[in-house]
């Protein structure tokens, strides 16, 4: 998951979890004090369309939500909450302005 943090360079990051808290996290995150996913899911990519399908009893309650596509890199910092992850180099947005276009359809 995404934020803004003017920390970093580019004014986003990977959320971090603040000591003492217990958000709602996947089956398959990785333990780390962030708000970041390893999941095993398959991906297709056909023409300038990416096809996720992901257990909905593994996530649950987002039917609705809106995404974006984004391939970027991260920059890691020294220090754990520094932030510890920053986007930076961001090299395609799908929607070419981060508009959110997608919508997740837990019907399928």
């Amino acid at each position: 998951m995404l934020a803004e943090d003017t920390a970093c360079p580019g004014g986003l990051k990977v959320v971090d979890i603040p000591k003492g808290t217990n958000p709602k996290v996947p089956k398959t995150w990785p333990g780390v004090p962030l708000l970041i996913d390893s999941p095993d899911y398959s991906t297709t990519l056909k023409g300038d369309t990416v096809d996720v399908e992901i257990p909905i009893s593994l996530i649950g309650g987002i039917n609705g939500a809106s995404f974006d596509g984004v391939t970027a890199g991260l920059k890691v910092n020294g220090n754990l909450h520094a932030p510890l992850l920053c986007v930076s180099n961001v090299f395609k947005v799908a929607s070419g302005n981060l508009s959110l276009p997608g919508k997740v359809d837990a019907t399928k």
